[in-house]
């Protein structure tokens, strides 16, 4: 009888887009991580980054 050990399944591999999304979101504050896809593949990745600036002193916000 065969044993099949866990360590040789194949483990099916990250795709390198994925890679690079996740840097795009962790190195990301504010803003945007938008993939565009043509024909089921990944073909690029757009970042689009916010920058809030600090409320001015003395002006309330309601």
């Amino acid at each position: 009888m065969d044993t099949i050990n866990p360590s040789s399944a194949s483990i099916p591999a990250i795709p390198d887009w994925l890679a690079i999304v996740r840097e795009k979101v962790e190195s990301l504050r504010f803003g945007v991580v938008q993939l565009v896809v043509h024909d089921g593949k990944v073909t690029q990745i757009e970042r689009t980054e916010k920058t809030r600036l600090p409320a001015p002193s003395g002006l309330r916000a309601e």
